[in-house]
């Protein structure tokens, strides 16, 4: 009997998350996880160190564990109560302990397509069932497949990963209103948009958003992300969180991000300036792209011919990872074979990235 026969049968038949090309070696330009091209503040470096002290002897006790001082920062941060928000190893930590909570064995799970490749995964470890809705190329909310869903839990993210298509408070709201479950809405990329649905909270208990340190703060390395919502919620995930689910050199990093606004903002404008401006450059190209509100761009290449196509998208794809250039590309569904999906780096890094398409467009 083989080790897959002893485990759970959906587990044996899961499979697993992909994540981003993580490269060794020197020269990559790396613009596949939507990371953030610049350092995190300097206070993060300062509070490490603080935290480690001179010999690190406090890496020999646990972390709060309930991140504390965190939880009450972020309270201050987005005017809510403590009680109001909870504190995980990143935000995939946060998505886990949502679909932990709300997903029994058989039970169904609705989020769009394209999204966030990971929910799916947590739900079928749950062995739940995905409740798929589907966009079409106008990215516009598919309203009577959401309103006929049986799902507990519905997941959006908000903007949408990998269009960076944001939706309205107006819309998350007439969401709540139109499903009865919990309207999840995953705002991993929100500091990057025009607006967000945190003002919405104080009056939608089913409503939960969800943030990460990960994008705009800079702190993909630490793991850290946090949930906002009602206090009956939060206590529910308490319940199911690991009781240590935060490192204290996390939680010393996140704090002093968070404290620093002046510089959390400063980063925005770097990243949104140079993303407008490459948006402005591929429309110039003749290339289709969805308006972005996130810290990446979705792309449809076209060659010098005028051709488009999952063909065509591959080709690039292939040239500038050849190049050492790396962007993500989706193969699997009609709606984003034909496009890649390209972080905003530097502006350094957004020069070799258009140098390397001119080239392209010379073979292609």
């Amino acid at each position: 009997m083989s080790l897959s026969d002893l485990a759970q049968p959906h587990v044996a038949r899961l499979h697993a998350y992909t994540p981003g090309l993580q490269p060794t070696g020197q020269g990559w330009v790396k613009l596949n996880t939507n990371e953030c091209p610049y350092p995190p503040s300097p206070r993060v470096a300062e509070a490490i160190r603080r935290e480690l002290g001179d010999d690190g002897a406090s890496l020999r006790l646990y972390p709060n564990p309930k991140s504390s001082l965190l939880r009450a920062a972020l309270a201050r941060h987005h005017g809510v109560r403590e009680e109001n928000v909870i504190v995980g190893n990143g935000s995939d930590d946060v998505l886990n302990l949502l679909v932990r909570a709300f997903c029994a064995p058989g039970a169904e799970v609705g989020f769009t397509l394209p999204s966030y490749s990971l929910y799916p995964v947590l739900v079928e470890v749950q062995d739940g069932r995905c409740a798929i809705v589907e966009f079409d190329r106008s990215m516009e909310l598919p309203w009577p497949r959401i309103r006929a869903s049986a799902a507990k839990a519905f997941f959006l993210t908000s903007p949408n990963a990998p269009t960076g298509v944001g939706f309205s408070p107006a819309a998350i709201e007439r969401l709540l209103g139109e499903f009865g479950g919990l309207v999840v809405v995953d705002e991993a990329y929100a500091p990057f948009a025009r607006e967000n649905a945190v003002a919405l909270l104080a009056r939608h208990p089913r409503l939960v958003i969800v943030r990460t340190f990960s994008k705009a703060y800079a702190l993909a390395g630490a793991r850290v992300g946090y949930a906002l919502g009602d206090a009956e919620l939060i206590g529910l995930l308490d319940r199911v969180r690991d009781s240590y689910n935060v490192s204290r050199l996390a939680q010393a990093a996140a704090l002093a991000a968070l404290e620093d606004d002046d510089y959390f903002r400063a980063t925005i404008a770097r990243v949104v300036a140079t993303r407008d401006q490459s948006a402005a450059a591929f429309a110039a190209r003749g290339w289709f792209g969805y308006h972005s509100q996130a810290n990446f761009l979705f792309v449809e290449p076209r060659t010098a011919r005028g051709e488009t196509g999952p063909a065509v998208a591959k080709s690039l794809y292939d040239f500038l990872f050849s190049h050492q250039v790396l962007v993500r590309y989706f193969p699997s569904h009609a709606l984003t074979a034909s496009f890649l999906r390209i972080s905003v780096g530097t502006d350094a890094e957004m020069r070799v990235l258009n140098q390397t398409i001119d080239a392209w467009l010379q073979t292609a």
